[in-house]
C-alpha cells in the first residue's frame, strides 16, 4: 500500500480514577494516535508511550521525534507491501519499539480494511472472547484496597492484579487474599526490588498467587533466574522482554514461568506473535498486559490475546475502567464470565471519532 500521509495527534486524557504504581501516581494519560492514509483508506494506530520515562525510556516526546523525523520519511510515498516489509524498512532505527509499534498497528488496520478481514482473522486468533482481569493501583491503606477490589469483583472481574512496592507488598496482598480467598490474584512490582530486597516477597508463596510480575530491574533476566529458583510462585517477566530474542534468553535461563506480552514493548503486533509462538513451543503460558490504552489499542490487544497460548487473563479491562470519554464509536464491555468480546470488523474493528481526537489533542502534525 502506498503511504500517502501520516497524521500525528498527541492526546492527554483524564482517567476515571487515579492510578498509582511504584513509578508514581497519575490522573491523566498521554499517548500519540497515528492516522495513516493509503489507497483511499485510513488506518489508526496508538503509541502507548506516556509523558514520563517511568515504564520505558520512550516518552510521547521521543516517540513524536522518532516518528516525525525518522520513521515517517522512510514510509511516506512508499509502497509498503506488508508488515514484514515495514519491519525491514525500520530495522536501521535502534530501539524505539513503542514508536514502531504504533505505526505497525495502523498498518494492520489498513491491511484489514483493504482485505475485509479482522485483525483476529489476520493473526489466526481462535477465541472470540478473551479472559480479562483488572489491575488495581496502590491505595491509601490495605482496607481501602480491599474495598476497591471488592467493587471490581462486583462489576464481574474474576482476576485481580495488585500493584506493589517495598513496604506495600505482603500486607496488601494478604489483606485481599483473606477478604477474597477464592479469586485469581497476582501482584506486579514494576521493577521496584533488588535481589536482596526481594527476600521480603517470600511470604507471598503462602497466598496462592498466579504470579509475581517483574520484581527486579527492568532490563534484568539473570537475577530473575536466581529469584525464581527461590520462589514457589511463578515469576512473570514484563519489562525485560523487549524482543522475541529476549524471550528466548528468559526461557533458556529459566528466569520465569510466565511471560507478559505487550506488543508495543516488543516493537509491534508481529513481534508479540513471535513471542507468543516461541513460548507456546516451550510450554510457557503467556498473558496480555495493558498500558492504559484507548479503545484503539484495546481493540488491537484483544485480537492478539485471541491466540491460543494466552492462557491467563489479561490486563485488557472494559472501556469504562479507564476513561470517562474515549475516542471510538465502539465501547468494550465486560461479559458475565469476565471476558471481553474480540472485535470482528475489518482491521481493528473500531471507528474513530475525529472530534474526540481533536478534543483531547495537545498537538497535531502531518507528514506527507
Amino acid at each position: 500500500m502506498k503511504i500517502e500521509q501520516i497524521t500525528l495527534s498527541l492526546l492527554r486524557m483524564p482517567l476515571v480514577s487515579a492510578f498509582e504504581t511504584s513509578f508514581g501516581r497519575i490522573t491523566h494519560r498521554e499517548c500519540i494516535l497515528l492516522e495513516v492514509r493509503a489507497g483511499g483508506l485510513t488506518g489508526w494506530g496508538e503509541v502507548v508511550a506516556d509523558h514520563d520515562p517511568g515504564y520505558s525510556y520512550e516518552t510521547t516526546g521521543t516517540a513524536w521525534h522518532i516518528l516525525e523525523e525518522f520513521i515517517a520519511p522512510l514510509l511516506v510515498g512508499q509502497d509498503v507491501v506488508d508488515v514484514p516489509d515495514f519491519q525491514r524498512r525500520v530495522e536501521g532505527i535502534r530501539g524505539h519499539h513503542l514508536a514502531k509499534a504504533g505505526f505497525e498497528m495502523a498498518l494492520w488496520d489498513l491491511l484489514g480494511r483493504r482485505d475485509g478481514k479482522s485483525l483476529r482473522e489476520m493473526l489466526g486468533g481462535q477465541k472470540t472472547r478473551v479472559d480479562v482481569g483488572v489491575s488495581v493501583g496502590l491505595q491509601e491503606s490495605p482496607e481501602k484496597l480491599v474495598q476497591v477490589v471488592g467493587n471490581y469483583l462486583a462489576e464481574g472481574y474474576q482476576r485481580v492484579k495488585l500493584k506493589i512496592k517495598p513496604g506495600r507488598d505482603v500486607g496488601d496482598a494478604r489483606a485481599v487474599r483473606m477478604a477474597f480467598p477464592e479469586i485469581k490474584l497476582q501482584v506486579d512490582a514494576n521493577s521496584a526490588y533488588t535481589l536482596e530486597t526481594a527476600q521480603a516477597l517470600h511470604p507471598l508463596d503462602d497466598l496462592d498467587l498466579l504470579l509475581i510480575e517483574q520484581p527486579l530491574f527492568e532490563d534484568d533476566i539473570w537475577d530473575h533466574h536466581k529469584l525464581q529458583k527461590e520462589l514457589n510462585t511463578p515469576v512473570c517477566l514484563d519489562e525485560s522482554i523487549v524482543s522475541p530474542r529476549h524471550a528466548r534468553y528468559a526461557i533458556e535461563m529459566q528466569a520465569c514461568r510466565v511471560i507478559n506480552i505487550k506488543p508495543a514493548r516488543c516493537g509491534g503486533i508481529s513481534q508479540g506473535v513471535m513471542v507468543h509462538d516461541l513460548c507456546q513451543q516451550h510450554g510457557l503460558p503467556v498473558w496480555h498486559g495493558g498500558m492504559l490504552e484507548t479503545n484503539i489499542g484495546r481493540a488491537s490487544n484483544l485480537a492478539l490475546a485471541s491466540l491460543p497460548n494466552f492462557r491467563l487473563p489479561g490486563d485488557i479491562s472494559a472501556s469504562a475502567r479507564y476513561y470517562p470519554e474515549d475516542v471510538t464509536e465502539q465501547t468494550f464491555s465486560l461479559n458475565p464470565d469476565s471476558t471481553i468480546s474480540v472485535p470482528e470488523g475489518p482491521g481493528l474493528g473500531v471507528t474513530v471519532i475525529p472530534a474526540q481526537v481533536k478534543k483531547f489533542s495537545l498537538r497535531q502534525g502531518v507528514v506527507k
